[in-house]
């Protein structure tokens, strides 16, 4: 059981509400490329390279000194294009998976939830949440929902809110686009039966809940926005100013 670890970024061009996500531009720089530093500054990396199925978003994280693997552009869902990645640094015995669409993601977030994978390695996966903030609708299906246990073990995942509101308020907490895998389970992924949960809800991370798999969630207490439309590199580009990245 290796204790390498590989951060691995998948960036696909077609995307059905900002085709080109990958290059869209933040200040001077496109995306890929912030999501690429920050990973980066993560102390927990033995490796990192970007997983694409486009030369444009390839030769671009070339350009700019990261690592980049060209991967086939028939996978139908990220898995399989990490698994492909794997299959090619047979080393490594973590596998984690950051959305190229996360261009702020904290390095301390990463490492929170790799810390929580090496903590259990008995756990097939780990993630992230973050409490809901009073500007977040809730109900919002583009911002995916968890509801985890007390031993901080994800029960289950919805586009819908959970739990409902039937009576009080109930606390939300937004789901984040990174995965921490055990590198056996990841190459076995596909074998694991067809779920209705993840064709239903369209959420990967589901077909391993259902059959019974343990994804622990590691909890933050603050996320930078993801990018899943126009409206959202707005305000992704308003931050960096504010904060002075560009």
């Amino acid at each position: 059981m290796s204790d390498q670890i590989l951060g691995v970024i998948p960036a696909r061009y077609a995307s059905t509400r900002l085709p080109g996500k990958p290059l869209a531009l933040i200040g001077t720089k496109p995306m890929i490329q912030w999501t690429y530093h920050h990973a980066s500054l993560s102390k927990s990396f033995h490796r990192l390279v970007v997983a694409t199925d486009d030369k444009r978003i390839h030769e671009v994280v070339l350009s700019f000194g990261g690592e980049s693997v060209l991967t086939s552009p028939d996978h139908p869902t990220g898995t399989d294009r990490i698994i492909e990645v794997a299959e090619k640094y047979p080393n490594y015995g973590i596998i984690v998976n950051i959305q190229g669409d996360e261009p702020g993601m904290e390095a301390t977030l990463i490492d929170g939830v790799v810390g929580l994978k090496i903590k259990h390695r008995n756990w097939e996966m780990a993630t992230a949440a973050v409490p809901f903030t009073e500007a977040e609708d809730s109900k919002d299906p583009n911002k995916v929902k968890v509801v985890f246990d007390r031993n901080g073990r994800a029960n289950y995942f919805s586009r819908s809110p959970i739990p409902a509101s039937f009576k009080g308020d109930a606390k939300y907490f937004r789901h984040l686009g990174i995965y921490a895998y055990e590198r056996d389970f990841l190459m076995n992924y596909n074998q694991l039966p067809a779920s209705d949960w993840e064709t239903v809800e369209s959420l990967e991370q589901l077909r391993a809940l259902q059959n019974g798999s343990t994804i622990g969630v590691y909890l933050s207490d603050k996320a930078n926005l993801g990018v899943d439309s126009p409206a959202d590199l707005e305000v992704v580009i308003a931050e960096f100013k504010r904060k002075g990245l560009i």
